[in-house]
């Protein structure tokens, strides 16, 4: 918090953030995610990293504390002090910048605090003490910056600190929690907010998932080998790689009766494609809506995809495994995704989408939309916004925004959630408009997804 504190209040004199000062690309190369709140919105759109912040103390004293052994890469402290220097030399003011380097791993440790000691007493004029001792690490500063050593610390008895008589702020009468908070804002935004339909809505929803307002060519396509032998509902399957974006490509199925080797078989207007929600592979296996809908309607091809991130194209960054930890793959894309202002279920639509125009480019112009879990979401945004989609069916969909912003505790992960959705629109909208669409909705889930 203190690095973007430097950037946002002009009462700080001086500063010294510890354990946190890298750059963002070496923290996404070495596949760091980090707290949400280290991960300010649209600063990678806004092409801002940690010495912009620290730049706004520019002439200001700033020292960087860093570990050598931290998982906060060290050179990227590094490389963020290069900076600062050639700002601060600009300024005249090259002495008023420092870095220094403990030796050890991740917290603020004894020589790291007794650098800040002494870079405060340096930049305020206070005497350093009388000491032997010098620096535990490397400091790196064009000054001469006197050492002081850490006195003797007495640890106080947590009653003594305590500023409230049980020691925690929610435990006193009449108080309010962020929760309390969120779920009011959550009530006025709702109060205020006019239905949306028709244009209107996609407009909104175009707004606030970032979609771009053309999506250009029918795009381009690799066909993978024939599938057999995976328990489908087909004895065989085909899998289209569709590049959604430049370096992206959603995972299409094509269910098929006979080996299947080339581009997609003319067979009518009608189609059906299933969102999946974790994975079309497994889906395809276990779901039993898929097997329903293709009995429904057995004149109808089925596609199955994978968006970004799910399935064939689920990272296995971070931590192998990692994939639901608070701090997996799916976390880590869908915060880089919010400091890009690309919100990752807009990404995730914007592959729907896609597969759509590619779907409407080998004939199949009506489309039967099924979306399932996680993958009910950009179903439901892909619908609202393409008149190729006539038919809705949507399986454990999120009931709304508004639940989860109003509930202390739910199980939506960050990759499902819309930044400023509930300013403009919430999913009831969305279906409402559906209907003309013939939604149908199975078992839909709340915030518990339950």
């Amino acid at each position: 918090m203190t690095t973007w504190l430097c950037g946002l209040d002009p009462r700080w004199s001086m500063a010294a953030p510890s354990c946190f000062v890298s750059t963002i690309r070496r923290n996404l190369e070495n596949e760091e995610p980090q707290d949400t709140e280290q991960c300010p919105p649209q600063a990678l759109a806004l092409d801002l990293d940690h010495a912009d912040f620290l730049a706004a103390m520019a002439p200001k004293p700033v020292i960087i504390l860093a570990k050598e052994r931290d998982f906060f890469d060290v050179r990227g402290a590094e490389e963020t002090y290069a900076r600062l220097r050639r700002l601060y030399r600009l300024l005249g003011a090259e002495d008023n910048v420092a870095l220094f380097v403990g030796p050890t791993g991740h917290g603020y440790s004894t020589e790291n605090r007794e650098a800040m000691y002494s870079w405060f007493n340096h930049a305020s004029g206070m005497a350093a003490g009388d000491t032997d001792r010098t620096f535990g690490g490397v400091l790196s500063s064009t000054g001469e910056v006197p050492f002081t050593a850490e006195p003797e610390i007495r640890i106080e008895k947590d009653e003594t600190l305590q500023c409230t008589p049980k020691g925690q702020v929610d435990a006193m009468e009449n108080t309010r929690t962020i929760y309390d908070f969120t779920r009011e804002k959550s009530q006025q935004f709702a109060a205020a907010r006019k239905p949306l339909s028709g244009e209107g809505l996609q407009k909104a929803v175009t707004d606030v998932l970032k979609l771009p307002a053309e999506r250009g060519e029918v795009p381009d396509y690799r066909i993978w080998a024939d599938l057999r032998a995976r328990d489908y509902p087909t004895k065989h399957a085909v899998v289209y790689s569709v590049d959604t974006e430049p370096g992206i490509q959603a995972s299409v199925y094509r269910l098929t009766k006979g080996r299947w080797y080339s581009r997609p078989e003319r067979t009518g207007k009608r189609a059906l494609l299933y969102v999946a929600h974790l994975s079309s592979d497994d889906e395809l296996r276990n779901e039993p809506l898929i097997r329903e809908q293709m009995q429904a309607e057995p004149d109808s091809p089925l596609f199955a995809c994978d968006v970004r991130g799910i399935g064939e194209s689920r990272p296995d960054t971070c931590t192998p495994g990692s994939f639901h930890s608070s701090y997996g793959s799916d976390y880590m894309y869908a915060i880089h995704s919010l400091m890009l202002d690309r919100p990752y279920v807009g990404q995730k639509t914007l592959d729907v989408l896609r597969v759509l125009d590619w779907l409407a480019s080998v004939g199949h112009t009506e489309i039967h939309i099924v979306g399932r879990g996680w993958g009910a979401l950009p179903a439901t945004f892909a619908a609202v916004m393409s008149d190729q989609v006539k038919q809705v069916t949507l399986k454990n969909a999120l009931t709304s925004y508004s639940e989860i912003a109003e509930s202390k505790h739910y199980e939506w992960p960050l990759s499902t959630l819309l930044p400023n959705v509930l300013a403009q629109f919430d999913l009831p909208d969305c279906y409402e408009a559906l209907q003309a669409k013939q939604l149908r909705q199975i078992e839909p889930w709340n915030a518990q997804a339950k």
